[in-house]
């Protein structure tokens, strides 16, 4: 049995990190049984971050590691109806959600007045004291330094909000009018593109580059169309049972 370790639900989904939500989304997609973990179990992680899994004895960390490791040991491969061109668009888009449009989505989470509170509030408020006083501060600054040292965080406000605007709209033009990413069948990457673009759009957390997103009618309806396949409820339901625990 897979056993996966990831942070509790959170903003009325299924994970508050896309980088979780993109494993269990995988999971689903790939029909592969699990139990998960929701505790958050960060210290036990085996490079310090989650989500990781853990599979006859062996622990996985890092989602991209997570996945190629399970679909190697399972026998499932999403991908296997890509081409060569298709497979290196996947990981290019991937890359770009990851690595780029993720620390937008993180500014505004974690360094936004607004976005803080929200964001102290579900993944700290149910700490016991001092710990709910003193843990938010730490990471907050550990994430700062990241965010500066990635080189996001140089730049102003205004100016990352342009250039995830710009990832938006790339995403957006290339699914087009598809139902999954390349066409009529999911993709691993339709793990990734459904747990970051959520993770946008469905948090309660302001942006300018929210806001254009939401103009990307696409990428709103393709949200709630991974969503219901994988989860096998509405969001308006999933949204329901998560916040009542």
């Amino acid at each position: 049995m897979i056993r996966l370790y990831q942070f509790p639900p959170g903003f009325g989904l299924p994970n508050a990190s896309p980088f979780c939500m993109k494993v269990e989304t995988w999971l689903r997609l790939a029909g592969l049984p699990y139990e998960a973990d929701n505790r958050g179990l960060v210290m036990k992680a085996p490079k310090g971050k989650l989500p990781f899994v853990e599979v006859d004895g062996e622990r996985i960390a890092d989602s991209d590691f997570i996945i190629r490791r399970l679909a190697e040991r399972c026998g499932v491969d999403l991908d296997d109806h890509l081409s060569a061109e298709q497979r290196a668009i996947s990981l290019a888009f991937t890359r770009l959600l990851e690595e780029h449009l993720y620390w937008v989505v993180l500014h505004t989470r974690w360094f936004e007045p607004a976005g803080w509170a929200l964001t102290r509030q579900v993944f700290f408020g149910g700490m016991p004291l001092p710990l709910r006083l003193v843990v938010p501060t730490l990471a907050r600054r550990g994430l700062r330094r990241q965010i500066h040292g990635h080189g996001m965080g140089r730049h102003a406000p205004d100016e990352m909000m342009a250039l995830g605007c710009h990832d938006i709209d790339a995403l957006a033009d290339y699914l087009g009018d598809k139902p999954w990413f390349h066409g009529d069948r999911p993709s691993t990457v339709d793990a990734a593109a459904h747990a970051f673009l959520a993770n946008l759009l469905w948090v309660p957390v302001d942006s300018p580059v929210k806001r254009h997103a939401a103009t990307r009618a696409n990428l709103g309806r393709y949200c709630e169309r991974v969503h219901a396949h994988c989860f096998g409820q509405s969001r308006v339901a999933s949204r329901k049972r998560v916040d009542a625990g």
